[in-house]
């Protein structure tokens, strides 16, 4: 299959809400929709780089200019890319996971088109439904965070995961625990700690929570796992896990006991499933987070959500949780048992909404091969 022409959208979308972490508050939210036309089939994915440079080194301005003076480049005069052979084909660009990530699922949605297969069938899933939580902020005071959780459970979310940074940790996961004493419950720090600031974590390990996530910053392996023995609670890194190969090095140094799989920041979905394959030999859950995804790559996370070592729930919360107009003409609803359906339909499953995606667009580019 000949590839005929790649088209780069970067898109802002504004929140529901807005949403604070540790390492800012959003109101909108940006990201590069990559579009592949081959033979009269179309495949979109999403990269998941934001505006700014808080959770990662990667932007929209980086993995713009990477892929369209770098990657796609080095496409030109070349037969379809099959995803598995994706990553091979560009070794020699260093890091830039986001990027690659997604292209790589611009070229999976293509190739279920052409099978006329989902992309669940594609990556061997099993579920037609995956257990999902909500994402919640940080909020301006304890007693607003608890009512805020108590909307979300209200809608039927049955795990909730609280953003915290210093100053606006114990206090509130103490106040939600009290109200709500059976809920799933965990924690993300965005790396917003130090091996010695976050000895004020300690409390958290009385509270009974599924994970504390991300407390150290992403290259602090080795004082995770100094950090981890001194926990109960499981530790659960996100940003530090850039390949399997770190995950391994994670595993095996006791870094953590559970890992965040998200497949933009591993470099798409094929990287993502041999961190879940490595994982499951070794009997680590795995679960998949989220990056406040479009239709797009909310499809793809579902999906990949569906492998059997996914065993925890991941950050896919009902389109409705992040925004009021989305990309796609699907919407994804919340089950009544915090589920939600894994499209069918091949590759994504979604169908692009043009008159939406034209009106969030702030910048196009058509790369024709």
């Amino acid at each position: 299959m000949k590839i005929e022409q790649i088209t780069l959208y970067h898109i802002r979308m504004p929140l529901v809400s807005a949403f604070e972490t540790s390492f800012g508050r959003e109101t909108a939210r940006d990201c590069i929709l990559i579009e592949i036309s081959a033979e009269g089939l179309t495949g979109f994915g999403e990269c998941v780089a934001d505006r700014d440079p808080g959770y990662s080194y990667e932007t929209t301005g980086t993995a713009w200019h990477v892929l369209s003076e770098f990657i796609i480049p080095m496409m030109v005069g070349k037969d379809f890319f099959s995803p598995t052979d994706f990553q091979t084909n560009f070794d020699q660009v260093r890091g830039h996971w986001m990027a690659k990530a997604g292209l790589e699922m611009a070229l999976w949605d293509l190739q279920g088109k052409a099978e006329g297969r989902s992309l669940r069938q594609l990556l061997d899933g099993v579920r037609s439904q995956v257990d999902v939580g909500v994402s919640v902020g940080i909020q301006d005071s304890p007693e607003t965070l608890v009512k805020t959780v108590e909307g979300y459970l209200a809608q039927g979310y049955r795990r909730i995961k609280l953003k915290i940074k210093p100053g606006r940790d114990v206090a509130e996961t103490q106040a939600v625990r009290r109200a709500f004493p059976e809920v799933r419950l965990q924690v993300d720090a965005n790396s917003a700690y130090t091996l010695e600031s976050a000895a004020a974590l300690h409390p958290l390990d009385a509270l009974n929570l599924l994970l504390i996530e991300q407390p150290l910053f992403e290259d602090d392996l080795w004082d995770h796992s100094r950090l981890q023995a001194q926990f109960n609670t499981p530790i659960c890194l996100d940003e530090s896990i850039t390949s399997a190969r770190h995950a391994r090095q994670a595993l095996e140094m006791g870094a953590c006991r559970v890992i965040n799989i998200k497949a933009g920041r591993v470099g798409g979905l094929s990287q993502a499933i041999a961190i879940h394959d490595l994982c499951r030999e070794r009997g680590v859950p795995v679960w998949c987070g989220g990056m406040l995804e479009t239709g797009v790559g909310r499809a793809s996370n579902l999906a990949l959500a569906s492998l059997p070592g996914f065993a925890l729930p991941g950050d896919i919360s009902a389109s409705e949780r992040y925004y009021l107009q989305d990309i796609t003409h699907e919407r994804f609803t919340l089950n009544a048992d915090s589920t939600i359906d894994v499209p069918s339909a091949p590759g994504l499953g979604v169908m692009v909404d043009r008159e939406a995606l034209e009106k969030f667009t702030l910048k196009r580019e058509n790369l024709r091969i």
